[in-house]
């Protein structure tokens, strides 16, 4: 007979619950990390209806495979590399991460001074939204889940070379988008001209 869940558990009392196959344990993972998930997802299929797609299989495959979490770890960190294996299925199956753009499309050498710009978080995450599938994909697994290039590689069916390939051409590329807002959002000088 299956006992009565509490709306509040710790996570090691969630992943007891979710081992046991209840289904209000499933709603409760799905309610507390679902937010979290989403970004997650959307940092490497950019569509968000696709995204959408990629963490409902996520959190299917997070329930079918939950006798797989060891206890390794924090359960929300199992959780995010699911949700990231299964954005990079989805990539795969959709064959559109390879994607490259030429390097001379990027206008030169990037400079990484314009690393410190001043550009919050949010208009980071949209930047970083705009790259190409492939590069975004190796960006947010090196820059973001802190994965190496042998990892990506494995990972991605890709060679380690053309991991640290699309890294470089992912930050060329995000540099040339961080200078060209620089450019467009120059303050004015009390002249009412750009400020040089």
């Amino acid at each position: 007979m299956a006992t009565s869940i509490p709306y509040y558990f710790s996570e090691r009392e969630l992943v007891v619950a979710l081992q046991q196959r209840e289904a209000r344990a499933q709603k409760i993972a799905y309610e507390k990390y679902a937010g979290r998930m989403m970004a997650v997802c959307l940092r490497y299929v950019a569509n968000r209806d696709d995204a959408e797609d990629v963490l409902i299989e996520g959190f299917m495959r997070v329930f079918d495979r939950i006798d797989q979490f060891r206890n390794e770890g924090s359960f929300e960190g199992w959780v995010r590399r699911v949700m990231v294996t299964e954005s990079l299925m989805y990539l795969r199956k959709n064959k559109a991460w390879r994607q490259e753009v030429p390097l001379d499309d990027l206008g030169g050498e990037p400079d990484y001074e314009l690393a410190d710009a001043n550009l919050d978080a949010e208009a980071l995450i949209r930047l970083v939204s705009q790259l190409p599938d492939g590069y975004r994909t190796v960006f947010n697994l090196y820059a973001i889940e802190g994965y190496s290039h042998a990892e990506i590689a494995e990972l991605t069916g890709i060679s380690e070379g053309t991991s640290k390939s699309q890294l470089s051409r992912a930050r060329a590329l995000l540099q040339d988008k961080i200078r060209r807002l620089e450019i467009d959002y120059k303050p004015a000088n009390h002249y009412g001209k750009a400020a040089s």
